[in-house]
């Protein structure tokens, strides 16, 4: 699943041509699910009815060939559930919500949280827990409560901690454990891990595709053979904040123009020629 970069002008605004030109490549490619308006989609600078408008675009645009989770996390309970509701009327096939950042709320206040935006709005979603970015780590507890949730159905696991995975799986059965973490992804999901939620296919969707194929049906080799060409770029595309890198590496491949809003900036000029060493030896410049 494609983590999607929002496409914007370079004064910023968003770029429609783009974003439809986006959805075709991960159409033609093998991209099995679209995740749009998420960290890689500059949501924390979207305001509420750009965020919603993307969601409709994106889901108008796919037109039933892949399904769509709509990011629909804020710090704020009220705009998440609104966020929610918003992406439900879109049609969107599921929900992403990251953990409440930077007012770094308690263990019960995530379960709070989460709670209320489950029995608010009616559409399966997914748990995020990326405590690099947010200040704020969902222990496997509160993970465990919520997977009780019947609308709650799985995580978005990015600490790349492993066992972390496996505490998990013990604890929560059938609830669906994807990846956040590109450089780890391979290994949860030959662990039995549902997928990955990656930044890397947003540039090299039809390798990640397969890669994660093999992974998921357990085939070590084959995983291990397709990650081994895309290892240099998942390391690459976090040179500098994601999405910075791989916005850059988009634009390079002509797929979407140069905007990026403030407070992020292009790509440092002193990693511009490593990443395209790389986007060469993975075959996607």
């Amino acid at each position: 699943m494609v983590a999607l970069v929002t496409p914007m002008q370079a004064d910023g605004g968003l770029d429609e041509q783009a974003l439809a030109a986006l959805i075709e490549f991960h159409a033609e490619q093998g991209t099995d699910a679209i995740v749009a308006v998420g960290t890689t989609g500059e949501s924390a600078t979207l305001d509420a009815a750009e965020h919603c408008h993307v969601i409709r675009r994106v889901v108008g645009l796919a037109r039933a060939r892949m399904p769509v989770i709509a990011g629909t996390g804020s710090n704020s309970t009220s705009e998440a559930i609104e966020l929610t509701r918003c992406a439900r009327e879109a049609g969107a096939d599921a929900c992403l919500l990251v953990t409440p950042y930077y007012n770094k709320p308690t263990q019960d206040g995530l379960f709070q949280h989460y709670k209320a935006v489950a029995e608010a709005v009616d559409i399966p979603q997914i748990l995020y827990n990326v405590p690099g970015r947010t200040a704020v780590d969902m222990q496997s507890d509160t993970v465990e409560r919520l997977a009780a949730l019947p609308n709650i159905i799985g995580i978005k696991e990015a600490t790349g901690d492993m066992a972390r995975f496996g505490e998990l799986r013990q604890r929560c059965g059938d609830f669906e454990i994807y990846s956040g973490d590109d450089a780890t992804a391979m290994e949860l999901m030959l662990a039995g891990g549902r997928g990955d939620i990656s930044v890397t296919a947003n540039v090299a969707p039809g390798a990640m595709h397969r890669m994660c194929a093999a992974a998921v049906d357990g085939d070590r080799a084959a995983a291990s053979a397709l990650n081994e060409g895309l290892l240099a770029l998942h390391k690459a595309l976090f040179v500098e904040a994601n999405p910075i890198p791989v916005k850059w590496a988009l634009h390079e491949m002509g797929l979407i123009g140069p905007g990026i809003r403030l407070p992020l900036t292009p790509l440092s000029e002193q990693h511009r020629e490593t990443l395209r060493r790389v986007m060469r030896e993975a075959g996607v410049l």
